[in-house]
């Protein structure tokens, strides 16, 4: 011992070196107790405790971050054995400090926001905008706050001084600052939630909505491609939601088939005849027959000549016929919007347009409840001596040919 006391004597900047060794190894025995075994007992709390909540904790890194606070505070307490760099090294530790707060403090924001959207089902409300904001002024205040620490001013000059800066920030901050009040707009309006079914044709997107960010919302379409599109802009341009056809029940189909004008005539009786024996129609036929006689009796009309007086056609039967056909459908809904309707003739035939909801909204049912829909008035149009208007394909040429 007396000649460890004698050498540090002789050499007093060993003593110095010595105790800045002692004072780092200190700092790193900290850092690795509380590494070892107080991260590690928080987390076998965690593993061990029934509610998520401290799981999304964990998760974010809060724990790891804070815990980062305990070796700078030993150096700290140890900073008057750097001596003339004492005050600059605890300023540059307080800031430390105060950034790892501000850090853990983001990150707790961070799992707040995600404990918020996990109790919302519906994602009625978009956590997310405001966290992020919320963290972007938790990072400017604490960077604010840091500067000051280290220059040795108040927090509240560093503060005031912004204003001298207000339009450099506004041309920083722009498009933060535009999808900040286009996220209060989204939020306050309920215009999109995450799991939307949207459509922005000038992005190009059509898909579900799976995030919803400060700055973007991320849209994933039917080909698994991902749209990202700033925020603001949803409120700027225009874009279709189908959340109301979700929420409806019901899922609209709008065809026409066209019929071929020339095919369309009087019923005679053979034609009458052969509808009597078409279960959804014959009752139609019957009733509507008998009020066109009775009319024609009444005023006396010459019925020698077909035109004269009212007549059944084979395309007003033929709508009859659609109608009692879909009413009839188990997934055509019949509390929504029914229409079988004819639209104006055209050099294409006339349109006969379906215009009615399914009950299933899924998109493979709905399309395969349209599609066997249009198989069977396809198929039946004939039955009433209709025709289906087509353009002539290569194979009418060259019938015409042989």
């Amino acid at each position: 011992m007396t000649e460890i006391s004698n050498f540090l004597n002789q050499y007093p900047e060993a003593t110095v070196y010595a105790k800045l060794a002692g004072v780092l190894l200190l700092c790193l025995v900290v850092h690795a107790i509380t590494r070892r075994y107080l991260l590690r007992g928080i987390e076998k709390l965690v593993v061990k405790s029934k509610t998520t909540y401290d799981d999304k904790l964990l998760k974010s890194g809060l724990f790891h971050r804070l815990a980062l606070i305990a070796p700078a505070i030993v150096l700290y307490n140890f900073a008057h054995l750097f001596g003339p760099i004492e005050d600059l090294l605890r300023r540059i530790l307080t800031a430390a400090i105060v950034l790892i707060a501000i850090l853990g403090l983001g990150a707790l924001l961070k799992s707040i926001g995600e404990i918020l959207a996990d109790r919302d089902k519906e994602q009625k409300f978009n956590f997310k905008t405001y966290v992020q904001i919320s963290k972007l002024v938790l990072y400017i205040v604490g960077a604010l706050i840091c500067v000051a620490i280290l220059t040795g001013q108040s927090p509240l000059v560093m503060i005031s001084g912004l204003g001298a800066m207000t339009a450099v920030l506004l041309l920083v901050f722009r498009d933060t600052i535009l999808s900040f009040v286009a996220g209060i707009q989204i939020n306050s309006n309920d215009l999109v939630r995450v799991g939307d079914w949207i459509e922005v044709p000038k992005f190009g997107a059509d898909g579900d909505v799976i995030d919803i960010a400060l700055h973007t919302v991320r849209v994933q379409n039917w080909d698994k491609t991902i749209t990202m599109i700033p925020t603001h802009k949803l409120i700027e341009e225009s874009f279709k939601n189908w959340r109301g056809m979700t929420q409806s029940g019901g899922r609209r189909i709008m065809r026409a088939i066209r019929i071929d004008m020339s095919s369309v005539k009087f019923c005679d009786a053979e034609l009458r005849a052969r509808f009597g024996k078409m279960h959804l129609v014959k009752d139609y036929v019957q009733d509507r027959q008998k009020e066109i006689d009775d009319y024609n009796q009444k005023t006396g009309i010459d019925q020698s000549e077909s035109i004269n007086g009212r007549r059944m056609t084979n395309l007003g039967v033929f709508r009859a016929y659609l109608e009692a056909y879909l009413l009839d459908h188990p997934k055509i809904h019949n509390e929504m919007t029914f229409l079988v309707r004819q639209l104006s003739p055209g050099d294409s035939g006339i349109p006969i347009e379906i215009y009615v909801f399914t009950t299933d909204t899924n998109w493979n049912s709905y399309e395969a409840i349209q599609a066997d829909i249009f198989d069977h008035i396809i198929a039946v149009t004939s039955r009433f001596d209709l025709t289906i208007f087509q353009n002539p394909s290569g194979r009418d040429f060259q019938g015409l040919v042989k």
